[in-house]
């Protein structure tokens, strides 16, 4: 079992910038790839990046390349996820996850391929 908790989110005005962290315990954090998604009110929960083990690999959700970049500290068993010039409709909560541990030849990007998920961190952008 992999417990998760995000932090870092809040109220940032459009063009600004916010990291947020995910704290992973209860297993070798190393041995699982790490993936970040969002969820806005009335939508379905979406992919945003993931990382694979080592953090030599990740994947970004198209819309979102060159604003948000993910990396990991597995000496500090913890994954980040730096977002730059924020959009109004960044706007949502904000999970990290895990899939089963190992590595994927291809990082995954569909929520029901993720087993462990954190309670979330709200980002909140105003215009």
């Amino acid at each position: 079992q992999v417990q998760l908790v995000e932090s870092g989110g809040g109220l940032v005005q459009a063009g600004g910038s916010l990291r947020l962290s995910c704290a992973a315990s209860g297993r070798t954090f190393s041995n699982y790839v790490m993936g970040w998604f969002r969820q806005a009110p009335g939508k379905e929960r979406e992919f945003v990046a993931a990382i694979n083990l080592s953090g030599s690999t990740t994947s970004y959700a198209d819309s979102l390349k060159g604003r948000f970049t993910i990396s990991r500290d597995n000496a500090k068993n913890t994954v980040y996820l730096q977002m730059n010039s924020l959009k109004p409709e960044d706007t949502a909560v904000y999970f990290c996850a895990a899939p089963v541990s190992g590595s994927y030849l291809f990082l995954p990007r569909e929520p029901k391929k993720y087993n462990y998920w954190g309670q979330g961190t709200q980002v909140s952008v105003s215009s």
